[in-house]
Protein backbone atom coordinates (compact mmCIF):
# COMPACT_ATOMS: atom_id res chain seq x y z
CA UNK A 1 0.00 0.00 0.00
CA UNK A 2 1.30 3.45 -0.92
CA UNK A 3 2.02 6.01 1.72
CA UNK A 4 -0.48 8.91 1.60
CA UNK A 5 2.33 11.40 0.95
CA UNK A 6 3.23 9.56 -2.25
CA UNK A 7 -0.37 9.10 -3.45
CA UNK A 8 -0.51 12.69 -4.77
CA UNK A 9 2.06 14.58 -6.81
CA UNK A 10 2.29 18.37 -6.64
CA UNK A 11 1.91 19.85 -10.14
CA UNK A 12 1.60 23.57 -9.47
CA UNK A 13 0.47 26.44 -7.28
CA UNK A 14 -1.99 29.24 -7.95
CA UNK A 15 -0.71 32.76 -7.41
CA UNK A 16 -2.19 36.23 -7.60
CA UNK A 17 -5.08 37.16 -9.88
CA UNK A 18 -4.20 38.43 -13.36
CA UNK A 19 -6.57 41.19 -14.39
CA UNK A 20 -10.27 41.42 -13.56
CA UNK A 21 -11.80 38.61 -15.65
CA UNK A 22 -10.88 35.72 -13.37
CA UNK A 23 -7.49 34.76 -14.80
CA UNK A 24 -4.88 33.71 -12.28
CA UNK A 25 -1.13 33.23 -12.21
CA UNK A 26 -0.07 29.60 -11.99
CA UNK A 27 3.39 28.32 -11.18
CA UNK A 28 3.82 25.00 -12.95
CA UNK A 29 6.15 22.30 -11.62
CA UNK A 30 5.80 20.05 -14.67
CA UNK A 31 8.87 19.60 -16.89
CA UNK A 32 6.97 21.34 -19.72
CA UNK A 33 5.10 24.10 -17.85
CA UNK A 34 2.21 24.17 -20.34
CA UNK A 35 1.63 20.42 -19.90
CA UNK A 36 -0.17 21.03 -16.61
CA UNK A 37 -3.30 21.96 -18.59
CA UNK A 38 -3.40 18.49 -20.21
CA UNK A 39 -4.04 16.68 -16.93
CA UNK A 40 -7.59 15.83 -15.98
CA UNK A 41 -8.47 15.25 -12.32
CA UNK A 42 -6.39 18.01 -10.70
CA UNK A 43 -7.40 18.61 -7.07
CA UNK A 44 -6.30 20.50 -3.99
CA UNK A 45 -4.19 18.59 -1.44
CA UNK A 46 -7.20 17.20 0.40
CA UNK A 47 -8.99 16.22 -2.79
CA UNK A 48 -12.04 18.28 -1.80
CA UNK A 49 -11.83 20.74 -4.69
CA UNK A 50 -11.35 19.79 -8.32
CA UNK A 51 -9.93 22.16 -10.92
CA UNK A 52 -10.20 22.20 -14.69
CA UNK A 53 -7.78 24.49 -16.49
CA UNK A 54 -9.60 25.87 -19.52
CA UNK A 55 -6.55 27.63 -20.93
CA UNK A 56 -2.98 28.49 -19.99
CA UNK A 57 -0.42 30.77 -21.54
CA UNK A 58 3.23 31.34 -20.70
CA UNK A 59 4.26 34.34 -18.62
CA UNK A 60 7.88 33.50 -17.81
CA UNK A 61 9.99 30.40 -17.35
CA UNK A 62 7.63 28.37 -15.17
CA UNK A 63 4.86 30.93 -14.63
CA UNK A 64 1.59 30.77 -16.53
CA UNK A 65 -1.64 32.72 -16.69
CA UNK A 66 -4.59 30.34 -16.40
CA UNK A 67 -8.32 30.42 -16.89
CA UNK A 68 -10.01 28.06 -14.43
CA UNK A 69 -13.48 26.63 -14.95
CA UNK A 70 -15.98 28.33 -12.63
CA UNK A 71 -13.77 31.35 -11.92
CA UNK A 72 -15.10 34.42 -13.70
CA UNK A 73 -13.88 37.42 -11.75
CA UNK A 74 -10.96 38.78 -9.77
CA UNK A 75 -12.50 37.83 -6.41
CA UNK A 76 -12.82 34.19 -7.48
CA UNK A 77 -9.19 34.20 -8.61
CA UNK A 78 -8.08 35.83 -5.33
CA UNK A 79 -9.76 33.01 -3.39
CA UNK A 80 -7.41 30.51 -5.10
CA UNK A 81 -4.18 32.37 -4.32
CA UNK A 82 -1.73 29.90 -2.75
CA UNK A 83 -3.79 26.77 -3.48
CA UNK A 84 -1.54 23.89 -4.54
CA UNK A 85 -2.61 21.62 -7.39
CA UNK A 86 -2.18 17.85 -7.11
CA UNK A 87 -2.79 14.83 -9.29
CA UNK A 88 -3.08 11.23 -8.10
CA UNK A 89 0.22 9.48 -8.82
CA UNK A 90 -1.45 6.70 -10.81
CA UNK A 91 -2.71 9.28 -13.35
CA UNK A 92 0.82 10.32 -14.27
CA UNK A 93 2.82 8.49 -16.91
CA UNK A 94 5.51 6.12 -15.69
CA UNK A 95 8.91 7.82 -15.72
CA UNK A 96 11.46 6.66 -18.29
CA UNK A 97 14.45 4.61 -17.20
CA UNK A 98 16.85 6.78 -15.16
CA UNK A 99 14.03 9.27 -14.53
CA UNK A 100 11.85 9.78 -11.47
CA UNK A 101 9.38 12.17 -9.95
CA UNK A 102 10.71 14.49 -7.25
CA UNK A 103 7.99 13.07 -4.96
CA UNK A 104 9.69 9.66 -5.30
CA UNK A 105 12.74 10.95 -3.42
CA UNK A 106 10.92 11.58 -0.14
CA UNK A 107 11.42 8.58 2.13
CA UNK A 108 14.55 7.27 0.40
CA UNK A 109 17.59 6.68 2.58
CA UNK A 110 20.67 8.77 1.90
CA UNK A 111 24.02 7.06 2.20
CA UNK A 112 27.64 7.86 1.43
CA UNK A 113 29.47 6.23 -1.50
CA UNK A 114 30.93 3.64 0.91
CA UNK A 115 27.43 2.69 2.20
CA UNK A 116 27.37 4.57 5.52
CA UNK A 117 23.85 5.75 6.30
CA UNK A 118 23.38 9.51 6.46
CA UNK A 119 19.63 9.58 7.04
CA UNK A 120 16.29 9.74 5.25
CA UNK A 121 15.09 12.33 2.74
CA UNK A 122 12.17 14.17 4.33
CA UNK A 123 11.61 16.86 1.67
CA UNK A 124 12.86 18.33 -1.57
CA UNK A 125 13.05 22.11 -1.32
CA UNK A 126 13.63 24.78 -3.93
CA UNK A 127 14.22 28.34 -2.81
CA UNK A 128 14.96 29.55 -6.35
CA UNK A 129 18.52 28.38 -6.94
CA UNK A 130 17.80 24.69 -7.58
CA UNK A 131 16.50 21.65 -5.77
CA UNK A 132 17.82 20.81 -2.30
CA UNK A 133 17.40 17.48 -0.53
CA UNK A 134 16.47 17.81 3.13
CA UNK A 135 17.76 14.80 5.04
CA UNK A 136 16.85 13.83 8.60
CA UNK A 137 20.10 12.46 10.10
CA UNK A 138 20.18 8.83 11.18
CA UNK A 139 21.04 9.85 14.76
CA UNK A 140 18.54 12.71 14.99
CA UNK A 141 19.17 16.42 15.29
CA UNK A 142 18.80 19.18 12.74
CA UNK A 143 18.14 18.21 9.16
CA UNK A 144 20.92 18.39 6.58
CA UNK A 145 20.54 20.16 3.25
CA UNK A 146 22.26 18.77 0.15
CA UNK A 147 22.21 20.55 -3.21
CA UNK A 148 20.55 18.13 -5.62
CA UNK A 149 23.29 18.19 -8.23
CA UNK A 150 25.18 15.30 -9.83
CA UNK A 151 28.46 16.05 -8.02
CA UNK A 152 26.77 15.83 -4.59
CA UNK A 153 24.13 13.19 -5.41
CA UNK A 154 25.64 11.01 -8.15
CA UNK A 155 23.22 8.09 -7.72
CA UNK A 156 19.44 7.99 -7.39
CA UNK A 157 18.16 4.43 -6.98
CA UNK A 158 14.40 4.68 -6.46
CA UNK A 159 13.74 0.92 -6.79
CA UNK A 160 16.56 0.30 -4.27
CA UNK A 161 15.13 2.92 -1.89
CA UNK A 162 18.29 5.03 -1.70
CA UNK A 163 20.37 7.88 -2.99
CA UNK A 164 24.13 8.06 -2.78
CA UNK A 165 25.28 11.44 -1.54
CA UNK A 166 28.78 12.82 -1.32
CA UNK A 167 28.32 15.58 1.27
CA UNK A 168 30.07 18.84 0.43
CA UNK A 169 33.18 19.35 2.56
CA UNK A 170 31.43 21.92 4.74
CA UNK A 171 28.80 19.33 5.77
CA UNK A 172 29.93 16.62 8.16
CA UNK A 173 27.89 13.49 8.67
CA UNK A 174 27.62 11.95 12.13
CA UNK A 175 30.16 9.26 11.16
CA UNK A 176 32.71 11.92 10.21
CA UNK A 177 32.16 13.78 13.48
CA UNK A 178 32.73 10.63 15.51
CA UNK A 179 36.02 10.00 13.72
CA UNK A 180 37.33 13.51 14.40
Amino acid sequence: MKEPAKALVLLGRFGAPHGVRGEIRLQSFTSDPLAIAAYDGITDKGGARKFKLLSVRQQGKDMLVAKVEGVGDREGAEALNGVELYLPRERLPAPDEDEFYIADLVGLRAETPDGARIGVIVAVRNFGAGDILEVAPESGGETLMFPFIKTVVPTVDVPGGRVVAQPPTEIETDEEEKGA
